[in-house]
């Protein structure tokens, strides 16, 4: 794993100053702390930081062809590297070295852009073509290896971090309104917008290509997700699932480095962890990470753990850390970040790092076969919706949930105002209020009337539509997993994980989001992932060979801490810092309104945990900012307090 960061220049005969592409890389020196190299020429200018995986010895970058007309800073894994290095040694390609990155550069020289489409892994990339001045970018296709990119001066800029990109001066930092309720809808702001209005994502699965000829990058999307199921009985899907997860984990164990697994307990990280044991020569290394209170997985993970003799290493993430953690997210994901699991999740990367380079982990098993309790509910509403005609639950339905009263702490039969509501909308718009960090009334509570007023009109969950609108044949529990691993996937999850683990210097890898393997599981019926005992049925019943039971069949754990009594208890110490002069300053929020959440959250009328931890981390991210100049400036500051219309 690796850091990248490049300038091309507006003009080809202007050389960029090393200088410049030596602060981009420093910046991120924590992705790649095993060595660093530039390229520079006229009109480019390319930085890496290397982390040391396949062929140390070897592997530096930036590298390149034979001639050295085509230069590459690359970030990720390729793990079928080696059938491409075959392949292209027989279209005449000579290899210096036994790195993935060089096979990029040779099926660059014979496929072209399609090149992409060759490649299983991890992977965002830069690579400069001399001969064709052109500057060829590309990131995975779900979004696992991040690629920011601006224009400084006329340049066009990118980096793996944001943190790179902030080194230069002139850059535009100002906060995008529309993203401050991106972040406060998702706890995040999705791709391929960030929390300021010049810097953008590169979307997963795309290519961005510039060069010479004075038109605009040309941003293409070279994959897609299967957007219909197959039919497939449970007897012949078993041994197949067995089958592919084997390969997939068995190509992400390949490294010269040393290398472990996540063991959380939970399905997805023991299934992982027993497709890749009897794999291994030696014991496998297993990293786990223990929770005060009913949350702690730890007795699970020393089941599997014994089961497959693994040499286990534990550690322990304390409710008393979150606060802290919550205000340090800016420093590690460069804008507001509100997946609170983010905090254990950056304990177990350094754990991991004490006793190994790599780490493989059970990310995307929710995804692909139909894990979260919201898929389950969502597939059950949207076959009622279907049965209903839309007058009839617009307007009928609608009204009587607008009237039904909010009673929660009724018996839960009484409780039926979420579900008339969740009818009364269409299957988008149902999902997407399922999903949310916090409904629209409470977020714009929050808000400043000016910036309620920049955000009339704006609907964050469009993005959740167009989604759906695109997959209008899938079955519902499909569309959700599209909408997901449009969103939520590259937004929060991959976003965490990467973070996290480059912010220790570790690699982490993920079977279950071997793109074949995914395209596979996505396209199941839907009654292999949701069966009578909930998600993930078709796995569970793979696994049972593997597995016992109690790890199998006990009810879902996330992975966090329970906020909501640590909230109560540090309660004089959250005022203090959300009705604080960062936030009271900024312009962004209401004072008023935030005190009035304090208080319901102290005196237990309301569990506000979850809009405790966004207002936390956007604090944090607000404190982070070097400059803050007054909120009513007309001019273009590097940094505004408050966001500037888009």
């Amino acid at each position: 794993m690796c850091g990248i960061a490049g300038i091309f220049t507006e003009r080809a005969e202007q050389t960029p100053e090393i200088a410049r592409i030596r602060a981009m890389t420093d910046a991120i020196r924590h992705r790649g702390p095993d060595g660093d190299g530039c390229h520079i020429e006229p009109g480019i200018g390319l930085g890496h930081r290397r982390l040391a995986i396949i062929d140390p010895a070897g592997g530096h970058q930036p590298m390149y062809n034979e001639d050295r007309s085509i230069a590459i800073v690359f970030n990720g894994e390729i793990y079928n590297f080696e059938t491409l290095r075959a392949e292209l040694a027989g279209l005449g390609h000579v290899f210096r070295n036994r790195c993935d990155t060089e096979a990029i550069v040779h099926a660059w020289e014979s496929w072209g852009p399609a090149c992409v489409e060759r490649f299983a892994g991890m992977f965002a990339f830069a690579l400069w073509d001399r001969n064709r001045q052109t500057l060829f970018c590309a990131r995975d296709r779900l979004g696992k290896k991040p690629f920011y990119y601006s224009w400084v001066g006329g340049d066009f800029v990118f980096a793996s971090e944001i943190a790179a990109l902030s080194t230069l001066p002139g850059l535009g930092r100002r906060i995008r309104p529309q993203a401050v309720e991106d972040f406060f809808a998702y706890g995040y702001v999705p791709e391929p917008g960030t929390i300021f209005e010049d810097i953008e994502k590169l979307p997963a699965a795309s290519t961005l290509t510039i060069d010479r000829s004075g038109r605009a990058p040309r941003i293409r999307r070279y994959w897609q997700p299967p957007t219909e199921t197959r039919a497939i009985t449970e007897k012949d899907a078993l041994p197949e699932l067995r089958e592919r997860l084997g390969a997939a984990v068995a190509c992400r164990l390949v490294a010269d480095v040393p290398l472990g697994a996540f063991l959380s307990g939970g399905v997805d990280s023991s299934a992982v962890v027993a497709a890749a044991a009897p794999l291994r020569a030696n014991a496998l290394d297993t990293f786990t990470i223990g929770f005060d209170g009913a949350e702690d997985e730890t007795p699970y993970a020393r089941l599997v753990a014994a089961r497959y003799a693994t040499r286990q290493h534990n550690d322990r993430a304390a409710a008393t850390d979150m606060i802290a953690g919550a205000r340090d997210q800016a420093r590690v994901f460069g804008e507001p970040f509100g997946d609170s699991s983010s905090v254990p999740t950056l304990t177990v990367c350094r754990l991991a790092r004490r006793h190994a380079t790599v780490a493989i982990s059970g990310d995307g098993g929710d995804e692909v076969f139909g894990g979260y309790r919201r898929y389950k509910w969502h597939r059950l509403v949207a076959g009622v919706r279907r049965h209903l005609p839309p007058g009839v639950r617009r307007q009928a339905i609608g009204r009587l949930a607008a009237i039904y009263p909010k009673l929660d702490r009724a018996p839960r039969f009484l409780r039926a105002k979420h579900t008339l509501t969740e009818l009364s909308l269409d299957d988008a718009q149902g999902y997407a209020r399922t999903i949310a960090r916090s409904h629209a009334a409470q977020r714009h509570a929050l808000f400043s009337p000016q910036l309620r007023t920049r955000l009339a009109g704006y609907d964050p969950f469009l993005r959740i539509r167009d989604v759906m609108a695109d997959a209008h044949d899938a079955d519902p529990l499909l569309a959700a997993q599209l909408a997901d691993l449009a969103t939520w996937l590259p937004g929060d999850i991959l976003t965490k994980v990467d973070r996290a683990s480059m912010a220790a210097s570790l690699e982490v890898r993920a079977p279950f989001l071997d793109h074949d393997f995914l395209a596979w599981g996505l396209s199941l019926p839907p009654a292999l992932k949701i069966g009578h005992g909930g998600g993930k049925h078709v796995l569970k019943r793979a696994l049972e060979p593997l597995l016992p039971r109690d790890i199998l069949y006990r009810p879902k754990q996330g992975f966090a801490s329970d906020l909501a009594p640590m909230f109560r208890r540090e309660m004089s110490r959250l005022r203090a810092l959300l009705l604080g002069p960062v936030m009271l300053e900024s312009g962004l929020f209401d004072a008023e309104a935030i005190a009035r959440l304090l208080d319901a959250h102290a005196a237990g009328r309301t569990d506000h945990a979850q809009l405790i931890w966004l207002l936390l981390a956007f604090e944090g991210f607000l404190a982070s900012l070097e400059t803050l100049p007054d909120p009513c400036h007309t001019g273009d500051p590097a940094i505004h307090k408050y966001p500037q219309a888009a």
